[in-house]
């Protein structure tokens, strides 16, 4: 689903150039849902720009659902984007003047789908995060676990190959939190692909597999203890009972 091979991101000034991220290697396998983590600054975000074609790489190769995107413009990448990847942002990003299911349909609008479709496609995301009572609410007028599972709504209207999570419960307490990931787990069973981005290690151990990055590098945190990759692997709750 999503390769990148030697991957480097380099922002230049006239005087200094920072690498945000270096020889960056990973492959994610269709249905796979995978936990990126690592300290501030260690290129996290950077490479979710990159992986939801947000952003331009400086060197490398990236596949992604079996396309290489290293060579296409600007316009090429929007639309694939469009096509194959759903976001959940920390922030939520609804528009604060449309409702619920307006928001839902924004992204499909892009795609020059018509009205009859989007609305079935809005209605059928928001019944499957458990709001369609709220499809006529704001923004404003829901709480925050709420607006998340809206921003889920949104991105799975789409359809798309791939979903991309930046700190999804970030702005949540632990119990909203707990339920927007309850969520995301029953996506994964029913066979979504998730990328996800966070700094908080019990979120990441409900993951499939966990990644670190430190100073833009996937780091291999069992063979830098000398442990066995068993020993540091996420156990799901099947495997704890």
């Amino acid at each position: 689903m999503l390769k990148m091979k030697n991957l480097s991101k380099v922002y230049r000034t006239e005087m200094v150039e920072t690498y945000a991220l270096r020889d960056f290697n990973l492959e994610v396998k269709e249905g796979e849902f995978v936990a990126v983590t690592g300290p501030s600054g260690s290129g996290k975000t950077t490479f979710l720009t990159i992986a939801g074609l947000l952003e331009a790489f400086s060197g490398g190769h990236y596949e992604l659902d079996g396309v290489d995107v290293s060579a296409m413009n600007d316009d090429q990448r929007s639309r694939l984007r469009n096509q194959k990847i759903g976001f959940i942002f920390q922030a939520y990003n609804l528009i604060p003047d449309l409702n619920v299911l307006d928001n839902i349909e924004v992204p499909l609008r892009y795609r020059g789908m018509k009205a009859e479709e989007r609305r079935r496609r809005a209605r059928e995301a928001l019944a499957r995060v458990g709001l369609s009572a709220r499809e006529k609410h704001y923004p404003a007028e829901l709480s925050g676990g709420q607006q998340q599972r809206v921003a889920i709504a949104r991105a799975l209207a789409g359809e798309p190959r791939l979903l991309l999570a930046d700190e999804p419960t970030g702005n949540l307490d632990s119990q909203m939190a707990r339920s927007v990931m309850d969520l995301l787990e029953e996506l994964h069973r029913e066979g979504a692909t998730i990328v996800m981005v966070t700094h908080d290690p019990q979120l990441a151990a409900r993951a499939q597999r966990n990644v670190h990055v430190i100073d833009g590098q996937v780091v291999d945190i069992a063979a830098e203890l000398g442990l066995s990759p068993d020993l540091l692997s996420p156990r799901r709750p099947a495997e704890m009972a």
